[in-house]
């Protein structure tokens, strides 16, 4: 009888002192109650932004403003022109930096040594990301538009948003890359494996969820930059002529027109532009989740 009344004081004991017999104090409801109310409100801030430029902007995105271009000759108003021009931004941009970033990571990651060099580089590289946007845009001008004789350009800007989505791809991968267990690289490398062989088979695949959610991040970055495209990749909104030679033409993306439709007072125009740029967002963070869930299923 004695040992079973002790069993039941410790047990009472145990559930006294567990976190699910703590007494709850004011200021823990207090402090969950600050937590859900700041979501709550960023919800709601998030949802009042969206559905005032929904609201504004729906009624004017027509299928003429979408699938034409504006021309005073043949009396056409529209943004297509814009749209092809975001693409080619987004396709030469992501052709450049995504090796250069991956690649960069894999050094950093797998195969530099730790010491002052990774970490200045990777301080560097924190620092890079910090920088305004319109400085790139100043630098990109003076040396990819005038000193390299690019001009205003859609390289051009390409080759300045580059620079500025370099960190952003180098950072994420080299943390999707740490998360992939060292039990992996030891085992590749324990029955004969090359470490190349390993990386390229084991840890790109295991790190892929992360590398895809950097580069989707960073399609959503070019998608609504503006500062640095407006000094060099100008404004141009015609239609390519020729695929290959309007890499080298000036090319307005839908920030840009967007920025020079409020600057004309063309309000309903401007909120039409933000409804595309809100849809192509929301489609990029969706396309993000969807990867992310389905090579984690797979993995």
């Amino acid at each position: 009888m004695t040992g079973d009344i002790a069993v039941q004081i410790n047990k009472n004991s145990v559930v006294r002192d567990s976190i699910y017999g703590k007494r709850v104090r004011p200021t823990d409801v207090l402090l969950t109650g600050i937590i859900y109310g700041c979501a709550g409100l960023s919800i709601l801030i998030l949802a009042g932004i969206m559905g005032y430029v929904f609201v504004r902007g729906i009624p004017h995105v027509t299928w003429a403003f979408l699938s034409t271009a504006s021309s005073a000759t043949k009396g056409t108003f529209g943004i297509l022109g814009n749209i092809i021009n975001t693409l080619y931004i987004v396709g030469i941009t992501l052709l450049i930096a995504t090796p250069i970033g991956i690649g960069s990571a894999v050094y950093l990651n797998e195969y530099a040594r730790p010491g002052k060099a990774v970490r200045a580089i990777e301080f560097t590289t924190e620092v890079l990301s910090g920088i305004p946007s319109i400085i790139f845009g100043l630098f990109g001008m003076v040396f990819f538009g005038n000193t390299l004789g690019l001009g205003y350009s859609i390289l051009t800007g390409a080759l300045t948003l580059t620079l500025m989505i370099l960190p952003l791809i180098t950072r994420t991968t080299q943390e999707a890359l740490k998360t992939v267990p060292d039990s992996y690289r030891h085992g590749a490398l324990g029955i004969g494996a090359t470490k190349w062989y390993m990386i390229r088979t084991i840890l790109l695949p295991s790190a892929m969820p992360g590398i895809l959610t950097g580069v989707i991040l960073a399609i959503g970055r070019i998608v609504g930059e503006s500062a640095a495209l407006l000094f060099t990749a100008g404004s141009g909104y015609y239609l390519p002529k020729n695929l290959l030679h309007k890499v080298l033409e000036s090319g307005g993306t839908l920030t840009i027109q967007l920025y020079l439709f409020m600057q004309k007072a063309k309000y309903n125009e401007a909120f039409a532009v933000a409804v595309v740029l809100l849809v192509i967002v929301l489609g990029i963070n969706g396309l993000a989740k969807y990867l992310s869930h389905r090579f984690n299923v797979e993995k």
